[in-house]
């Protein structure tokens, strides 16, 4: 297939390419590069890409150059756009909301319209766990998004989400949306906490807990990129899907675990973040049964890996 992958030079998207070009796929990488976190840091996710085979890469943000960007999408002739580019991060989102309005919103609108005028059968959307907001610690079921969420983050993905349904209608295009639950992994994004302690934990720094009780629903990369490739070759009509691990880990847990790799851990404790909801907990039923996904790491197993992984390469 001929796949343009949106955000390929982040966390996800560069995961997500390296596997598409070792299973043979065409692939163009669409980055704008946008310094939410080390633009160095994502050259190096490019590079990690081209270890698999040679792929199309081009630095252009989708709220500029309409006409040369458009003519990308129309010589590459893709069949699958998987839309992964956004600014991410729910705290930075309350301090600069218009931002995501522009990153999350119309950057997306723009991909959907490049893709529909150019005949792009499949847009693979990647949605958020935050579209649900803040309930109960229950499962989350795809249809329990109601749009109620608390952060502007979500506002701006839930929106997207609707835009995606719109242009589908106009276009034909088959639409999936991916809701990731708090993907982690080897070189994971800077910002994410799993990231940052370990970081900080190996510069023997106390790390900072934010509230009590809280939970979260950690997705392996791996785990994450296959449930896209399964969505992208199974997914039929329009449907959204969470991708997920199903079992959410406790703030308590996750720093067990980590005192496992770092006895000497130092902590602090904080009143909860604006904007952050108190647990997420992916129902992946529906993924599991017309997709076939199935997460394959435990969390354990996930985080021993990104703790050998970043031992390994960041000092």
């Amino acid at each position: 297939m001929r796949i343009i992958v949106t955000g390929g030079a982040g966390f996800i998207g560069s995961n997500l390419s390296k596997r598409l070009l070792a299973e043979g796929h065409k692939i163009l990488v669409l980055d704008a590069m946008h310094p939410y976190y080390s633009i160095e840091r994502k050259e190096k996710q490019l590079k990690r890409i081209g270890e698999a085979e040679k792929f199309l890469f081009y630095k252009k943000n989708l709220l500029d150059d309409e006409a040369e960007i458009k003519e990308i999408f129309s010589t590459f002739q893709a069949d699958c756009v998987i839309h992964l580019a956004a600014i991410p991060g729910v705290s930075l989102s309350i301090e600069v909301p218009n931002e995501y309005v522009d990153y999350d919103i119309k950057a997306t609108i723009n991909a959907l319209r490049y893709a529909g005028e150019t005949g792009v059968k499949h847009f693979i959307f990647a949605s958020s766990s935050s579209v649900y907001g803040e309930q109960e610690n229950v499962p989350l079921k795809e249809e329990m998004a109601t749009g109620k969420v608390i952060s502007p983050y979500a506002a701006a993905k839930y929106g997207a989400e609707s835009f995606c349904h719109a242009y589908s209608s106009i276009y034909g295009m088959k639409m999936t949306i991916l809701r990731f639950f708090t993907v982690y992994g080897p070189g994971g994004r800077p910002d994410m906490a799993i990231t940052k302690f370990i970081r900080k934990l190996q510069s023997d720094e106390s790390i900072e807990i934010f509230g009590n009780g809280t939970s979260r629903d950690y997705t392996y990369i791996d785990d994450c990129v296959e449930g896209i490739i399964l969505a992208m070759q199974k997914s039929k009509g329009n449907q959204t899907y969470n991708l997920g691990s199903g079992r959410p880990i406790a703030i308590e847990e996750l720093v067990q675990s980590l005192r496992t790799h770092f006895p000497s851990m130092k902590l602090t404790q904080d009143g909860t973040r604006l904007g952050d909801v108190s647990s997420t907990w992916a129902d992946i039923s529906k993924a599991n049964s017309e997709l076939g996904y199935e997460p394959a790491f435990t969390f354990a197993e996930g985080l021993a890996r990104t703790v050998e992984w970043s031992k390994e390469n960041e000092s």
